[in-house]
């Protein structure tokens, strides 16, 4: 059993003097107690133990279960995977199981045989690591679908796994961000994981006249209108047995919705001048950066047809909201522009560095990259500055933030999370210079990116 950096076990229960017992019998574990519902929270979102062990029966009435039951409640509700064990007298079995359904991990009648309850510990506490383990590997590895998208934002990491859970199914799928989020990659990286034999179609419907886009989504017969000198399949039907992603849908002409959404429910088309009802297996993929929603208010979208593609919604962050990626982005795009012109290698000074966590990013990973891209160009020396990327030179003061957020334990990992992710970007990775610039060791660097789940 690895060492733990907290109290392995809370021990909730009122009676003092069996707590007491409970504690030296278990004297092998590092312990906290509680001797009431509102103190053991309150020690539970301190210490944030693995494992509790918790009588149901708590002030202000010990005869009543139900203290107990709401104290169970919450702490499932604070941390799912908390392993809690519940123990009850004799002749309380019933509440024994209602509990375990509850979501209990065990529970043992009094009095109890200290070496089992011990045991049982052991097991939930290896339990416990196996689960975070899971979940640390799951954060440092995307999908290799995916492998298109780089990112050590939580929330994009997040959105890699909802992508991967959902490939497998037929869902229609709505993408939202602002232009240049890597809709498009997402898209990909979904078609990708859904193993469908198809090919990837992809259709930007702001950027094809209307008088030409039912033509070019539906295909056309011959002889269909002047110039239709023979039969074309449209996007829809070269889709087939693929992925069709219908990008900036919210440009969709309102004519063309309701031929959309029938294709949408029936799963069939019919080309322009045709009328045989054609059968076509495809997966569709929706992205816009416009309010739909208010574009429904505003009688310029349909709301049926919403329905239809938000089956499941991805919201994309934007570029400034992601811990740390902008210049994770930069330095892999500094790389692959560094080889495509046979430069050498390139590196960003520390003021550039600070001059792209700074900015603010409007037009995101595709602003970024045109500015690196730039910038490997401008570049004189093997060094890359403010002016080689067009961006400022970042204040001497210090930005502080405030947030609402009270809970100590929380916003301490944050800020050990941003200064670490920000210590990584501005090495590029370099574990050895990012312990320097934290003022810390190398093995303690290493222990904080295993507890935060940072690669």
């Amino acid at each position: 059993m690895s060492a733990s950096s907290g109290p392995q076990l809370l021990i909730v229960e009122d009676d003092l003097a069996l707590q007491k017992q409970i504690k030296w019998s278990l004297d092998r574990f590092d312990t906290v107690t509680a001797a009431d519902r509102d103190s053991a929270l309150q020690q539970f979102r301190r210490h944030r133990p693995p494992v509790v062990t918790m009588d149901l029966g708590l002030p202000p009435d010990p005869d009543s279960v139900s203290e107990g039951f709401r104290l169970l409640e919450q702490l499932l509700e604070s941390d799912p995977d908390v392993k809690v064990i519940v123990l009850t007298g004799q002749n309380d079995q019933s509440n024994a199981l209602r509990a375990v359904s509850m979501g209990a991990y065990d529970f043992f009648a009094k009095p109890f045989e200290p070496d089992l309850l011990g045991l049982t510990i052991d097991r939930a506490l290896r339990l416990a690591e196996l689960q975070a383990e899971n979940r640390r590997l799951q954060a440092l590895h995307q999908p290799d679908a995916l492998s298109g998208l780089m990112t050590r934002d939580p929330e994009m990491l997040r959105i890699c796994r909802l992508i991967e859970r959902v490939a497998s199914s037929d869902a229609t799928v709505l993408l939202l961000g602002e232009s240049g989020t890597g809709k498009e990659v997402l898209a990909q990286g979904l078609h990708q994981a859904s193993k469908r034999s198809g090919k990837f179609v992809a259709i930007n419907c702001a950027a094809i006249p209307d008088a030409l886009l039912e033509s070019e989504l539906f295909g056309y017969e011959k002889g269909a209108f002047t110039g239709a000198a023979k039969t074309t399949p449209g996007r829809i039907e070269s889709a087939n047995g693929g992925t069709l992603m219908l990008d900036e849908i919210g440009d969709l002409p309102h004519g063309l919705q309701a031929k959309l959404l029938r294709f949408l429910q029936e799963r069939t088309i019919e080309r322009v001048g045709g009328r045989q009802e054609i059968p076509v297996d495809v997966r569709v993929v929706c992205a816009t950066h416009q309010d739909l929603k208010t574009q429904i208010a505003e009688n310029r979208f349909r709301e049926d047809l919403y329905y239809r593609v938000a089956e499941i919604v991805v919201d994309i962050p934007p570029l400034r909201a992601r811990q740390g990626d902008a210049v994770l982005l930069a330095h892999a795009f500094l790389r692959r522009f560094a080889q495509d012109q046979k430069r050498g290698p390139l590196t960003f000074s520390d003021d550039a560095l600070r001059a792209i966590e700074a900015h603010a990013w409007s037009g995101n990973v595709r602003q970024l990259l045109n500015a690196v891209k730039r910038a490997s160009i401008m570049a004189e020396g093997t060094l890359v500055n403010c002016e080689d990327i067009g961006l400022p030179r970042p204040d001497d003061l210090g930005e502080s933030a405030t947030s609402g957020e009270l809970d100590l334990r929380v916003v301490r990992e944050a800020a050990e999370r941003q200064a670490v992710l920000t210590a990584l970007g501005r090495t590029n990775g370099n574990v050895v210079k990012a312990a320097e610039l934290l003022c810390v060791s190398r093995p303690t660097l290493y222990d904080l990116m295993h507890r935060l789940a940072i690669r």
